[in-house]
C-alpha cells in the first residue's frame, strides 16, 4: 500500500517503486541504485531516488503512529471500531495525533482538576443526557461538596464546563474543521513590537497576507523578526463568528446543557483552548513548509556551485582580502601544492599599494601563475583594484576571478585544515582554500560542511537535522557523479563515495601511505573495513588512472567488466541495441552507459559546464548606467529573484518577474548558481547601493 501512494504521488511506476524500496532495504546508497540499477528503477534520477525515499520514511513512521495510537487507546478499554477505522484511514501524523488527542495524558489543566473533584459525570449528563433545566440544576447540587472544595451549583456547572471546553478542543473532526477554515480564510498579522524602533523588519510593523499565500522567504522573516522581539505575530481570521457558529453546530446535538450553559462552554472551549491551540499547530505547519522550500532551494543552489568545472593546469595566486590584518597570498601549483605565502597591506589603514603590487609581481613571476583568485569577503573590491591595476603592469597574461570565500574560515580552523597545513597560520589556510577552489572546487569544497558554503536563505533559522541531511545527499550525489581518484582523493572527499564511512576513508588513505598506490579496484578490497558490500556500491565511483586495468578509470562498474571486455571486441553500432544488451546478458540501459564510459574514458562531466568568467579589468559601480547590458556569474537563487555578479562590489538582482518573458513559478526554473547569462541593467540606486537586473533572452 505504501509503494502505491509513493507512485500516485510522484507519478511514477509501481513496479519501479517496488524495486527502489527493495534496494533501499537491501542496504543499497542512493547513488548506486541511480548509476547501476537503471533497469530496475526505471532509469530514476537521484533526486527522485532521495524524494522517494525520504516520502518512505514518513510513510512506515505513520504506520508505526496508526499501530501505536491504536494500541494505547485499546489497552484503556476506549477502542471502537469507528475510531480504529478512522486512525487508519489517517493521512497524515497530525490526523493521527489529533485522532489520539482526546486520549492522550495531558499536564494538570482545569479539566483535569474538575475530574479529580468528581463532576466527570455531570459533564457526561451534559454531553450524553438530555436533563430537563430544573433536572439540570438538581443534578448539579449533588456535586457540591466540602471536602472537594466544589462549593455552589454555579461552581459545579462551571467544573463541568471545562471538562465540556476541553472536549471540544480535543475533538478531532472539530479541530480539522476549524484548521480547514483558517488555512483558506486565516492571515498572519504582524505589528511592530515598538513602532518608534528601526530595523530590517519595517516592512512588516503592520502587515497582514494570507495564510495559504505567504512565500517562504516571508514566513522565514516574520519568525526572526518575531524571534528578535521585534514584531509580534498572530494568525487571524475575519470569519472567526462562522468558525464560532460551526463548532457549536457541530457539538449542538452532543452538548445539551440548559439554557445559555452550552454556548459558554463551546466558546470557552474554542477560544482558552482551541484557536490558541491551533494557532500554534498551524503556524508550524507553515513553517515547517517555508523550511522545506528552503532547504530545496539551497540543494538547488548547492548541486551546480560544487559541479563547477576545474580550471586546470593552472598556477594559482590566491588573496584572503582584508584591512588591518592584511591580504594573505598563498601560492599553489597545479596539483594545489603550496608553494609559497606573503602578507600584504594595499588597503586602508596602510594603503601600501605600490609594495603590495611589488609582493605580488615577484611571486608571479618567481612561480609562472596564471590565475589570480580573490576572495570575495571584506576588502575585496579594494584588493580587486590593486590587482587589476598590477596586471596592466605585467609583460605577462594573467587574469583574476573573484571567488565566493564562505566557508573558507571555518576550514582553516578545522581538523581537516590543521591536518594539511600544521605549521602554517590559520588566515594562510584560508587563503589556500580560496585558490584550490578555482583548481577543483568539488575537491575543497567538500572540506566544509555544506551548510556554510552560503548559497541559501536563512539557513542558521532551518531545521538543522533536515538541512543537514539534505545537504549531505547534495554532495554525495555530487562527488558520485564526478567520481573520485582512488590514489589521490582526500580523506574529505573519499567519505562521500556511495557506500563508505568516514573511518573506510581514513583506512583506505592509511593503507595507501604504508602500500603506495593502488594498481588496480580488487585490491580496494585488501584495505580493512572493506566488505564485499562495500565495495560493490563504492567501485564504480572510484578511479584508477594508469592503472593495470584501464576500465578501473572508467564508470563502468567491475561487475559489467566482463560485458565491456565483450564489447570492445565487436563492431557495436552495427547492431540492435536490445539484441546485443541481451547477448551479453546486460539491461539495454546498463549498455548504453557502458558504451557511453568507453568512448571517452576518464572523462570529467563537469567539463560539458560552462567555464567561470575570468577576468583583467575591474568595474566600479559608477561605471554602470541604466540599460548596459553585462555578463554575469549566477551567485544564489532565492525563492524571489537571483544575485548576480557583473563584476563590482555589489551583486545586482534579478527579481523573478524579470527572469523571463513567460510566468516563473520558482526562479531555479529559470537559473541556478554558477550560471553565465546576459543581463540588462534596469535601475540602480547609489544611495541604497543596489542595482536591479533583468535577465536577456537570447
Amino acid at each position: 500500500m505504501i509503494e502505491e501512494i509513493i507512485a500516485r504521488e510522484l507519478g511514477l511506476k509501481l513496479k519501479n517503486v517496488q524495486n527502489v524500496v527493495r534496494l533501499i532495504d537491501e542496504g543499497n546508497t542512493v547513488p548506486f541504485i541511480a548509476r547501476y540499477r537503471k533497469e530496475e528503477t526505471g532509469s530514476m534520477e537521484d533526486i527522485v531516488i532521495r524524494e522517494l525515499e525520504q516520502r518512505l520514511s514518513y510513510l512506515r513512521n505513520l504506520e508505526e503512529e496508526k499501530e501505536k495510537a491504536i494500541r494505547l487507546i485499546d489497552e484503556e478499554g476506549k477502542l471502537t471500531e469507528e475510531l480504529c477505522a478512522e486512525i487508519m484511514k489517517a493521512e497524515t501524523l497530525q490526523r493521527v495525533a489529533d485522532l489520539y488527542r482526546p486520549f492522550q495524558k495531558k499536564r494538570r489543566t482545569r479539566a483535569t482538576i474538575a475530574k479529580e473533584k468528581g463532576l466527570a459525570p455531570l459533564a457526561q449528563a451534559i454531553t450524553t443526557e438530555s436533563p430537563t433545566g430544573d433536572e439540570f440544576l438538581q443534578l448539579a447540587d449533588t456535586f457540591i461538596s466540602e471536602e472537594k472544595e466544589v462549593k455552589t451549583r454555579e461552581e459545579a456547572i462551571q467544573f463541568a464546563m471545562d471538562i465540556v471546553a476541553e472536549e471540544v478542543s480535543d475533538d478531532a473532526d472539530i479541530r480539522e474543521t476549524v484548521k480547514d477554515i483558517l488555512i483558506k480564510h486565516g492571515l498572519i498579522e504582524t505589528k511592530a513590537v515598538d513602532e518608534e524602533e528601526k530595523s530590517v523588519y519595517e516592512n512588516y510593523y503592520d502587515y497582514n497576507e494570507p495564510y495559504n499565500k505567504i512565500p517562504s522567504h516571508r514566513v522565514l522573516a516574520i519568525n526572526r523578526g518575531e524571534k528578535e522581539k521585534f514584531l509580534r505575530v498572530k494568525l487571524i481570521s475575519e470569519r472567526i463568528d462562522i468558525i464560532e457558529k460551526i463548532t457549536i453546530d457541530l457539538v449542538k446535538d452532543r452538548i445539551k446543557i440548559p439554557g445559555n450553559y452550552k454556548t459558554l462552554a463551546v466558546e470557552d472551549g474554542l477560544k482558552r483552548l482551541l484557536l490558541p491551540s491551533v494557532e500554534r499547530e498551524l503556524r508550524t505547519s507553515l513553517t515547517e513548509m517555508a523550511e522545506e522550500e528552503a532547504i530545496k532551494v539551497f540543494a538547488l543552489n548547492l548541486k551546480p556551485l560544487l559541479m563547477q568545472p576545474p580550471l586546470r593546469d593552472k598556477r594559482v595566486l590566491a588573496i584572503d582580502p582584508g584591512f588591518r590584518t592584511g591580504c594573505k597570498l598563498a601560492v599553489m601549483d597545479e596539483t594545489g601544492k603550496l608553494l609559497d605565502y606573503k602578507t600584504i597591506y594595499p588597503t586602508e589603514p596602510k594603503n601600501d599599494v605600490e609594495g603590495s603590487i611589488k609582493t605580488m609581481s615577484a611571486l608571479i613571476k618567481k612561480y609562472d601563475v596564471d590565475v589570480i583568485s580573490i576572495g570575495n569577503g571584506t576588502a575585496s573590491r579594494e584588493t580587486e583594484a590593486v590587482v587589476a591595476k598590477m596586471l596592466g603592469m605585467l609583460d605577462k597574461d594573467v587574469q583574476y576571478i573573484i571567488t565566493n570565500e564562505a566557508g573558507a574560515s571555518i576550514y582553516s580552523a578545522s581538523d581537516v585544515g590543521v591536518a594539511e597545513f600544521p605549521d602554517i597560520d590559520v588566515s594562510i589556510r584560508g587563503a589556500v582554500s580560496i585558490g584550490r577552489r578555482i583548481q577543483d572546487p568539488l575537491s575543497e569544497l567538500v572540506k566544509i560542511e555544506p551548510k556554510h558554503i552560503g548559497v541559501g536563505q536563512y539557513q542558521h533559522d532551518l531545521n538543522q537535522k533536515k538541512l543537514e541531511e539534505t545537504l549531505q545527499g547534495v554532495v554525495e550525489d555530487s562527488v558520485n557523479a564526478v567520481g573520485a581518484d582512488l590514489n589521490t582523493a582526500s580523506v574529505s572527499l573519499l567519505r562521500y563515495i556511495a557506500g563508505f564511512s568516514k573511518k573506510n576513508s581514513e583506512e583506505i588513505v592509511s593503507y595507501r601511505d604504508e602500500n603506495g598506490r593502488f594498481n588496480n579496484i580488487l585490491e580496494l578490497k585488501k584495505v580493512k573495513g572493506i566488505g564485499p558490500k562495500t565495495f560493490e556500491q563504492a567501485a564504480g565511483f572510484l578511479r584508477i588512472p594508469d592503472g593495470e586495468e584501464p576500465l578501473d578509470n572508467t564508470g563502468v562498474h567491475p561487475e559489467s567488466y566482463e560485458a565491456a571486455k565483450k564489447l570492445l571486441e565487436i563492431d557495436y553500432d552495427k547492431k540492435d541495441r536490445k539484441a546485443l544488451a541481451e547477448e551479453l546478458e546486460i539491461g539495454v540501459e546498463t549498455l548504453e552507459d557502458i558504451i557511453q564510459e568507453l568512448e571517452k574514458p576518464g572523462r570529467d562531466i563537469r567539463d560539458n559546464l560552462p567555464p567561470p568568467i575570468l577576468k583583467s579589468d575591474v568595474v566600479k559601480m559608477e561605471d554602470l548606467k541604466e540599460g548596459m547590458v553585462l555578463t554575469g556569474t549566477v551567485r544564489n537563487v532565492v525563492d524571489f529573484g537571483a544575485f548576480v555578479d557583473i563584476g563590482i562590489k555589489t551583486d545586482g538582482l534579478v527579481h523573478i518577474s524579470k527572469l523571463s518573458n513567460k510566468f516563473v513559478k520558482h526562479p531555479s526554473e529559470v537559473v541556478k548558481v554558477g550560471d553565465i547569462i546576459e543581463v540588462e541593467i534596469i535601475e540602480i540606486d547609489m544611495g541604497k547601493d543596489r542595482i536591479a537586473l533583468r535577465k536577456v533572452d537570447k
